[in-house]
């Protein structure tokens, strides 16, 4: 397989197995377990020291480990026109822009009611996909699987930031600092990370880049406020799968005095069979959604496998 040329510029074929050969241990994985290994360090010295000039380190490392890995793992099913220099600033650049544009928006447009999920779930990835936008304006060469790839990395870099600021509430509470509730976020979120916004941004970067298949300019087309709308739905089933997993073990279990205690203003304590129904209500909620989201991904990530890149 040759070279191909864009913009000038001539690529070598961008294959992940000759790019795995070619380093003996895919990238991702190196950095994955390397910065797991320095964050289990970091917890462990500042637990037994109490130092806290070590939170930082252990913020930004728990933060952005996951998401970092998952990027360079896409960095090696790349198209050969994506550089980087553009992951760098869809990470970095889109990621800030998102969180930026989000903290505005949600402070000014959202307050406290019952499609509060709905509005973050439109607004957060408005943002995103706009930064997708922006960053990406002037490209010469686009194709669905780069936009997905590069609506992924904005993705990863806007949950990085946005951990980050989880992490630090979680670590500020009114009995002073906690250590263990930081790392506790940090252990939730990293799991939870390649499941949410670099999955939904993923997504719309794939409709974004296809809508340019017959001007070679990025555009609004219907195909992509649909997408929009549903992974902006997606993304309030997520969030706000607490509040429906609960919700549903009421309905389905409560008993005459629970609903007596709850009419009257009060919460009672939950029976051991209602805590496990909802556990299943909860986690199966969330299975669900990504099951939906991955399918939904594959599905745009074949119909870019036949599709010339476009310039």
């Amino acid at each position: 397989m040759g070279s191909s040329t864009y913009g000038g510029a001539t690529y070598p074929p961008a294959t992940a197995g000759t790019r795995g050969a070619a380093r003996g241990r895919p990238a991702w994985l190196v950095i994955l377990t390397t910065g797991l290994i320095l964050w289990l360090l970091t917890v462990a010295v500042t637990f037994l020291t109490g130092n806290a000039n070590l939170i930082p380190t252990l913020v930004l490392l728990g933060s952005f480990l996951v998401p970092v890995s998952f990027v360079a793992w896409a960095y090696d099913h790349r198209d050969q026109a994506i550089t980087v220099e553009m992951m760098f600033k869809c990470f970095v650049v889109g990621g800030i822009l998102g969180v930026l544009g989000a903290s505005v928006l949600e402070s000014y447009l959202l307050h406290p009611s019952w499609w509060i999920f709905v509005g973050v779930g439109l607004i957060e990835e408005g943002v995103k996909l706009a930064a997708l936008w922006f960053v990406t304006r002037n490209m010469t060469t686009r194709s669905v699987h780069s936009g997905v790839i590069l609506g992924a990395t904005v993705g990863f870099g806007f949950a990085a930031f946005e951990s980050s600021g989880y992490a630090l509430n979680a670590l500020i509470t009114v009995q002073g600092l906690s250590l263990r509730s930081l790392v506790e976020t940090e252990i939730l979120r990293g799991l939870l990370a390649p499941f949410g916004h670099g999955l939904w941004t993923g997504i719309l970067g794939g409709l974004l880049f296809a809508g340019a298949s017959s001007t070679g300019r990025l555009r609004l087309t219907g195909r992509l406020v649909l997408g929009y709308l549903g992974v902006a739905l997606l993304h309030a089933l997520w969030d706000s799968m607490h509040g429906i997993a609960v919700l549903l073990t009421y309905v389905l279990t409560s008993t005459a005095a629970q609903q007596r205690l709850f009419a009257a203003g009060w919460i009672p304590n939950p029976t051991d069979e209602q805590v496990q129904l909802f556990t299943v209500f909860s986690l199966g909620g969330m299975i669900l959604i990504t099951v939906v989201a991955l399918l939904w991904l594959r599905s745009i990530w074949r119909s870019g496998r036949h599709a010339a890149p476009v310039p």
